[in-house]
């Protein structure tokens, strides 16, 4: 089992249950349970321990979105689904299924990172986020598995981003795009907040033949 997967983002645990970490922890809990998963096959299917899929349900830990991505695809859910969103179908608002108002975004704060999700409710294979990262803050590690790219534009601050043992400092602007698979990491040196455009794009399958 990959031990790795279990490093959260840097941050504060969630102690109360107001605290939107616990609220994605809830959210977990009720999609294994709907899925029929035991912690332990959970754990399994995912490679993040037993111990810290029991914490972040319980709202003790500050999970890192490279694990939430990891419990997701265990899960076999959506990323909206995650963010505990409402499936489009039992929707009222006036929209069209293709467009997300900014005050509908879901948000999951993930200790010094905050990440919104722009991705109207019916898409699945590309993924728009902001990510909104505290000074110090820092997400990433081992690669996880899955055909995707990912990319995205620095929209304000600095990023210091790293792909395959390449590092590259990012400024306001700067853009970039790499294969998933490899391992990367990003983090914000700066003494000033950072936010970023954060695009998933699924990869067709024939490509990696």
């Amino acid at each position: 089992m990959d031990q790795q997967a279990d490093t959260p983002v840097a941050g504060q645990p969630a102690t109360t249950d107001q605290a939107p970490e616990t609220r994605v922890g809830r959210t977990l809990r009720q999609l294994r349970k709907k899925n029929g998963m035991s912690l332990q096959a959970l754990a399994e299917a995912s490679g993040v321990s037993v111990g810290m899929i029991s914490q972040v349900e319980r709202g003790l830990a500050n999970p890192s979105v490279r694990l939430l991505t990891a419990l997701r695809r265990a899960l076999n859910v959506s990323m909206q689904e995650l963010f505990g969103e409402t499936p489009p179908a039992e929707q009222t608002d006036a929209d069209p299924p293709f467009v997300r108002r900014r005050e509908n975004r879901p948000v999951i704060n993930l200790g010094m990172i905050r990440k919104e999700l722009m991705t109207p409710a019916d898409r699945q294979n590309l993924q728009l986020m902001i990510l909104k990262i505290d000074p110090g803050g820092e997400s990433g590690g081992r690669a996880l598995s899955y055909p995707a790219e990912k990319g995205g534009v620095v929209l304000s601050g600095r990023l210091t981003l790293s792909v395959d043992n390449q590092t590259v400092d990012l400024n306001t602007g700067d853009s970039f795009c790499f294969d998933s698979a490899l391992p990367h990491s990003l983090r914000n040196t700066s003494n000033e907040p950072t936010e970023v455009l954060w695009i998933i794009g699924a990869v067709q399958f024939d490509r990696h033949l």
